[in-house]
């Protein structure tokens, strides 16, 4: 049984009972969430970790992205990585790996997670092409569909899967004309095979086979932006709009099959149609969790991208996204390190926590409220634990410790909060 079948007969599993008290809501506010397909529990059957929660009413969520690259192929560094992740607050990771023994780093990825993991099929399905028969468009269904029942198989709890990239929205792409036409990867492999093949893309022909699959493991379906923008001149066109409008269609068909399922999206967004990307989603896909990749709000950024990324996300969360995928400030330039992945975190948790207190998310606005008080009483060690990264905190404080120790160094004896405390005293 799948938590969405679960909550439609109105039985608490334990994966509802245990997100109803982490995100201090009510079980039957969970179960409510699965029937209607406003929030997603991603946990395989085969996966022991403890379960979280995506979607409307909840936390905005955070994701890092991992994996090997043809270029790079070390285990040990992404497994490095997955320490940062987790040490940083993730709330789950991406195993996008494309270099290296991909089904031996997905097991031991899945084995040293104690987060939800996720990743993209079409990946490893195309590199294992590649190399065996020399194109990505050699692939074929029975290529596709075993690689995604072994990696369900593996516990992998939410799978990416392109399913609206078809060759209808493809025509539309091309007819239009893009900047920078398609940049997700899973997305160009597709379409590299319908063009070569002129055939409809087998994860939208055959999605009947996707559900199947998914609801044996409870799987729950990132249903990919493969036509995203990326480039903020190709935001919000007719082939991305063509793409979601499918997307919403499958996240319906999934709900009806038991299947859960989340909508990703843009991309490269300028700040102006931030929210109305947020608001068309949920028009257009019934209030579906909504995934993210930033947006990152400006082009002309590299090595910055995680603060482009993290204006975006902040906006689109605060209406209406459930899911912030971080951009680190490596992207479009390198593959991340260990501290790349740690501070990509970091930033994208201050976007989502920032979105939190606008969507007056239970406990949001009272994590500030302490940090207030503690610095209106100057408790030192007290805003260092409630700070969102301690450890950075403590040792900056530590680094510039002034003579009148109960201050910092930016002001001194000359605290506007020391002083008025003084005086207050003092008239009482």
């Amino acid at each position: 049984m799948t938590q969405i079948e679960a909550a439609k007969k109105g039985i608490a599993t334990e994966e509802i009972k245990y997100v109803a008290k982490q995100e201090q809501r009510s079980e039957e506010f969970i179960m409510e969430g699965l029937a209607k397909g406003t929030i997603v529990i991603p946990k395989n059957i085969n996966h022991d970790i403890k379960p979280m929660a995506v979607g409307k009413g909840l936390k905005t969520k955070v994701n890092a992205n991992i994996g090997t690259s043809s270029d790079i192929a070390q285990l040990e560094n992404e497994l490095k990585k997955l320490k940062a992740a987790i040490s940083a607050r993730a709330d789950s990771v991406m195993d996008l790996s494309t270099g290296g023994d991909l089904d031996y780093i997905r097991r031991r990825i899945l084995k040293e997670s104690s987060i939800v993991v996720g990743n993209v099929p079409i990946y490893q399905i195309a590199v294992e092409t590649a190399e065996k028969k020399g194109s990505v468009a050699y692939m074929t269904k029975d290529d596709i569909f075993s690689t995604i029942e072994k990696q369900a198989q593996d516990g992998i709890d939410y799978m990416t899967l392109h399913c609206g990239v078809t060759l209808e929205t493809l025509e539309r792409l091309i007819q239009q004309g893009r900047v920078e036409d398609v940049v997700s990867r899973g997305g160009s492999f597709l379409s590299v095979w319908m063009l070569y093949n002129k055939k409809q893309n087998p994860l939208f022909e055959d999605f009947d086979r996707v559900l199947e699959i998914a609801k044996k493991y409870d799987v729950t379906l990132s249903l990919g932006d493969g036509f995203r923008p990326g480039a903020i001149a190709d935001a919000t066109d007719r082939a991305q709009i063509h793409e979601l409008i499918l997307l919403g269609e499958l996240h319906k068909r999934a709900l009806d099959a038991g299947v859960q399922s989340m909508i990703e999206g843009p991309g490269h967004v300028p700040i102006n149609q931030v929210i109305t990307n947020a608001e068309i989603e949920k028009s257009l896909c019934d209030n579906a969790p909504f995934y993210v990749l930033g947006p990152v709000v400006t082009d002309i950024a590299p090595g910055y991208d995680h603060i482009t990324s993290a204006i975006g996300g902040a906006l689109m969360a605060a209406n209406g996204a459930d899911f912030l995928c971080y951009v680190t400030k490596a992207e479009h330039v390198r593959l991340p390190t260990p501290e790349d992945v740690r501070e990509g975190v970091i930033v994208t948790r201050i976007a989502a926590h920032a979105a939190d207190i606008a969507k007056q998310i239970p406990g949001a606005f009272e994590w500030d409220l302490k940090m207030s008080k503690a610095r209106k009483s100057l408790d030192w060690e007290g805003m260092i634990n409630l700070s969102i990264d301690p450890e950075y905190v403590k040792s900056q404080r530590d680094s510039s410790i002034p003579e009148e120790n109960d201050v910092c160094t930016m002001c001194g004896k000359f605290c506007a909060i020391k002083l008025l405390n003084k005086a207050l005293r003092k008239e009482a």
